[in-house]
């Protein structure tokens, strides 16, 4: 019998990017905010990085979710997003047991990878 089993947020936002990073388009993630780009400007980089995740007020025990992400120049960036979405949903519910309420997936950027 297992005991109580709690993932912290930084923990999922980890497994999350760890996810988006393996869709076929994906070149990279984009920092976040402000302390993200603090961090890569002085050489810290993490999985975790362009991912935000917050519990959903309306839904407890249910998260939302914002990915920025760079994409390979010629590939198609909607099924590219769709990848992305699924891809980290499926990664929130069997790796981590966590549901999400929405996901939400911003191309920052456009790369030759």
């Amino acid at each position: 019998m297992r005991g109580n089993i709690t993932v912290t947020e930084g923990a999922l936002a980890t497994i999350l990017g760890l996810a988006a990073h393996e869709v076929p388009g994906v070149v990279g993630m984009s920092p976040a905010g402000i302390r993200e780009s603090i961090s890569r400007i002085l050489g810290k980089s993490e999985a975790s990085e362009g991912v935000v995740v917050k519990p959903d007020p309306a839904e407890p025990g249910r998260y939302q979710v914002d990915l920025y992400v760079v994409v390979a120049f010629g590939a198609r960036i909607p099924a590219v997003v769709d990848s992305i979405a699924e891809r980290v949903r499926w990664a929130a519910r069997s790796l981590a047991g966590a549901e999400l309420s929405s996901v939400r997936v911003h191309v920052v950027g456009v790369s030759r990878g």
